[in-house]
């Protein structure tokens, strides 16, 4: 039991740590761009999806209400790409660890408009658990069983990679820290051997003046 409260604490931990679904509403003016960065791990898997809110459900969007949308990697390599749409899907598994950008522009049109984006990009255990397995057919009881190992499975994966991920950042933290100290350490030494090379040299050149004066 103990055994297992631990487990479970571990996993809550990790779960908070991990990162965290980015959801958010912006305005965009005509001809004006945004971009929105991820810190991503390799081999963690990404969804998201992007869309232009209908200032009149009533009516479809007009022509002005068009954007472009790309994605890159941290090397820049286009991972998605959309030419004028009112909306997008991604997915995607990270092939390197770094920064992967998503940059949203509206089209230029003239009278100006503004455009109001909703934007939800998940990553590692989220969007794990994000995946819509409902839409996987389902034959019998046994089916629905391996579905939900096959999520448990993709879940556990992804707080796998999460961890080692956390343990190899905590890592170069570590000997980040113990390198700064080390600099700062000399550094001191330094700055008291030049304050004390300085005393003394100022004690020197004072006590040949007094004697040149025979003050002394």
């Amino acid at each position: 039991m103990d055994l297992l409260r631990q487990s479970l604490g571990c996993l809550l931990i990790v779960v908070l740590l991990s990162p965290t679904a980015l959801s958010m509403q912006f305005e965009l003016r005509s001809g004006q761009m945004k971009c929105i960065s991820e810190d991503i791990h390799e081999k963690s898997i990404s969804v998201g999806k992007y869309f232009i809110v209908n200032p009149n459900e009533d009516h479809p969007l007009p022509d002005s209400h068009k954007i472009t949308a790309k994605m890159v990697s941290p090397k820049w390599n286009t991972l998605h790409e959309a030419v004028k749409v009112e909306a997008g899907e991604f997915s995607f598994t990270a092939f390197e660890t770094g920064d992967y950008f998503t940059c949203i522009s509206a089209v230029d049109h003239k009278p100006e408009t503004t455009l109001t984006i909703d934007f939800v990009w998940m990553s590692g255990v989220h969007s794990a658990a994000s995946k819509d397995w409902s839409k996987v057919p389902k034959r019998s009881q046994v089916k629905m069983m391996e579905l939900s190992v096959k999520r448990l499975f993709d879940t556990v994966e992804s707080i796998h990679d999460e961890m080692y991920y956390l343990r190899d950042r905590e890592a170069e933290m570590q000997e980040l820290n113990r390198s700064t100290n080390s600099k700062m350490a000399w550094f001191s030494f330094l700055s008291l051997g030049v304050c004390l090379s300085v005393a003394g040299l100022q004690f020197w050149h004072l006590k040949s003046f007094f004697e040149k004066k025979k003050l002394i």
